[in-house]
């Protein structure tokens, strides 16, 4: 069964083996999907993360639709984001990066929470609202899911949302991920639907594996092809 599920991934994250040997050479690059680069953060991410978090439907579950600064930006976000690449092996923040285009548009984590157990990540995304309804939450989600199980040891991949947030929900839904719990913790800030509190979502790898023993790749999809490296803002 193990076999069958690294086949999988192997079927939507593109490029592994080739992308680990020529990462350095064009920039960090943790995965590729059909449609996606997931790549590491860099201190000229700022202009985008502060656009990003400028849209207020955007942080509307998060803080209410207030913005970002760029003090905040610059001096505490992305020295965290990049803190996780030099504490962790496959495991962070990741921008996440159109493969056409090379257009910014938001970031995926899988990481540990600091108070989780052994073997169980975090998945959370944050996308501009041009990406919305396009299936770029959950193609990105389905690949670090695969990527944890199948190379780093993952054994339980753990998610939340405010339970009002349908949109996060189904991402998670369609990720393979189950409901496990709604609980309610205070916000420090006043938010719409706050009062039905958050859901906890859950997958643990046996049954990620159960699921996919049965799953085959989309007709007509053949192996990554051998390409140049795309365009990456």
């Amino acid at each position: 069964m193990r076999g069958k599920s690294v086949e999988l991934c192997r079927w939507l994250i593109y490029g592994g083996k080739d992308w680990q040997q020529r990462r350095d050479r064009v920039v960090q690059v943790f995965l590729e999907t059909q449609r996606l680069v997931l790549r590491r953060f860099t201190m000229a991410d700022a202009d985008d993360l502060v656009r990003l978090d400028a849209d207020p439907d955007v942080m509307r579950y998060v803080t209410g639709g207030v913005p970002t600064s760029r003090d905040q930006v610059e001096n505490d976000v992305l020295p965290a984001f990049l803190g996780y690449y030099q504490r962790y092996e496959g495991f962070g923040f990741w921008a996440a990066v159109e493969k056409t285009t090379g257009e910014f548009l938001g970031w995926f984590h899988f990481r540990p929470r600091p108070d989780a157990v052994p073997g169980q990540v975090e998945l959370g995304y944050r996308l501009r609202k041009s990406a919305w309804g396009k299936g770029y939450a959950t193609e990105g989600s389905r690949a670090l899911i695969c990527k944890g199980f199948a190379e780093f040891g993952v054994q339980r991949v753990v998610a939340e949302a405010m339970a009002v947030n349908m949109a996060s929900r189904r991402v998670m839904e369609k990720a393979g991920l189950k409901l496990v719990r709604t609980f309610y913790q205070p916000w420090p800030y006043p938010m719409e639907g706050d009062q039905f509190g958050e859901v906890e979502y859950a997958l643990d790898k046996a049954d990620w594996q159960h699921d996919q023993a049965g799953v085959r790749p989309p007709a007509g999809l053949g192996p990554p092809p051998r390409r140049g490296p795309p365009v990456l803002s």
